[in-house]
């Protein structure tokens, strides 16, 4: 029998940044406890198949398989969420966008709200835990993703949350919204992120989006005019060289009041603009 404080030694093994942190997670996993668990009891002995069971997790971490995917969940904003491999995982950084979609449209009710690219149905779940009163859909192209929201919606008691599999706008017909927020794929398919860390295990088609990331992007720009209320509003989450060329497709269109609001590290990574159709006709 091996103890805990012993299994804790083994993050020395990963070349993981947050090694330390990975092995926790597998550990309290296994033993269905919190992680102060581990170092309140760092002395009791794991049973065989617990121990068989974290050695497994732990060789398919060291392979960089991501922990969220060993664990089947993820944290967002305040929620859990089931994850797998048919989506991408819910990050942190992906707050930003849901933040400014709060703020913009505090005092309107109802709302009628469009997560494109839904994937675990992080966002639209997100946005209708804070704002009860909207009412929010979110669409995936894949099938498994649209099954996976359904279950987020249940799980998190949110079931008035409505998913849809759609090839961006194709299922949503002549509908209309006042928000329409997206977290697209736009990595290049050069990028050389693509064979490093987590995303090497994560879906091709929910990162990557043409020679310079802005392929879905274009879509959707082109599209959201035919779906977006006047003065609605369209959201996106980018890369953090791309909000020049972001703010450009939008104006382009005819949005205004286009701008880029940064993240904590100061990079610009979530652009908007205001649906105008008289200036889209002037375009």
């Amino acid at each position: 029998m091996v103890t805990i404080a012993c299994l804790l030694q083994r993050a020395q093994q990963l070349s993981s940044p947050s090694a330390k942190l990975d092995v926790e997670l597998l550990l309290a996993h296994v033993l269905k406890k919190p992680r102060s668990y581990l170092y309140t009891w760092p002395g009791k002995e794991l049973a065989g198949d617990q121990q068989a069971e974290f050695e497994q997790l732990l060789a398919r971490r060291h392979a960089g398989e991501p922990v969220a995917y060993l664990l089947g969940q993820q944290g967002f904003w305040t929620l859990d969420l089931q994850v797998s491999p048919h989506t991408l995982i819910p990050r942190p950084e992906t707050e930003l966008l849901v933040e400014t979609a709060l703020s913009l449209a505090q005092d309107k009710l109802p709302v009628r709200v469009l997560d494109l690219g839904t994937g675990t149905g992080a966002i639209a779940l997100a946005l209708a835990s804070e704002r009860p009163q909207w009412q929010v859909t979110g669409v995936d192209c894949v099938e498994q993703a649209v099954q996976l929201a359904q279950h987020n919606g249940l799980s998190c008691q949110q079931p008035q949350v409505r998913f849809l599999q759609s090839d961006w706008f194709s299922a949503l017909s002549d509908e209309y919204f006042e928000l329409i927020i997206s977290n697209p794929p736009y990595i290049s398919l050069d990028d050389p992120h693509l064979q490093q860390g987590d995303v090497r295990f994560e879906p091709s088609s929910a990162l990557v989006s043409g020679t310079d990331g802005l392929d879905a992007i274009r879509h959707i720009v082109r599209q959201a005019g035919r779906h977006l209320a006047e003065q609605g509003w369209l959201l996106f989450e980018h890369g953090y060289q791309q909000s020049t060329a972001v703010r450009e497709l939008l104006a382009q269109a005819g949005f205004v009041k286009v701008r880029s609001e940064c993240d904590l590290s100061g990079h610009e990574r979530v652009t908007l603009g205001q649906w105008s159709k008289r200036e889209a006709i002037a375009c």
